[in-house]
């Protein structure tokens, strides 16, 4: 899987400690609901999410930095998606992936 690794000094229960602290703000968490889709610039999950463009960065940025999204430039856009793993899609809800656990929405 390819989620943070841990630090130097950090086991994975750390690391995965972490990752769920990002994940506890309803926003990211809203945010990845949202790429569960598919991509999406930024524009788009703005829309969707009705919030300051501010503060969706800040979000996308925090969720980026935890390997949970990955960014690519799209023209003069951000096209934002899943990182690779981190989803999956079945018949019970949509899940994410966060390496030593899964989240699972039903």
């Amino acid at each position: 899987m390819s989620h943070s690794l841990p630090i130097s000094g950090q086991t994975e229960a750390d690391a995965c400690a972490a990752r769920l602290k990002v994940l506890a703000d309803d926003t990211r968490l809203a945010v990845l609901r949202e790429l569960m889709d598919g991509p999406k610039h930024v524009g788009a999950i703005n829309e969707s999410l009705n919030i300051e463009q501010t503060l969706l960065s800040h979000h996308l940025r925090v969720l980026r930095e935890a390997g949970l999204v990955e960014a690519e430039r799209d023209g003069k856009a951000m096209l934002y998606r899943i990182a690779p793993g981190v989803a999956s899609r079945k018949k019970s809800g949509d899940a994410i992936d966060l390496g030593c656990c899964k989240l699972s929405f039903e």
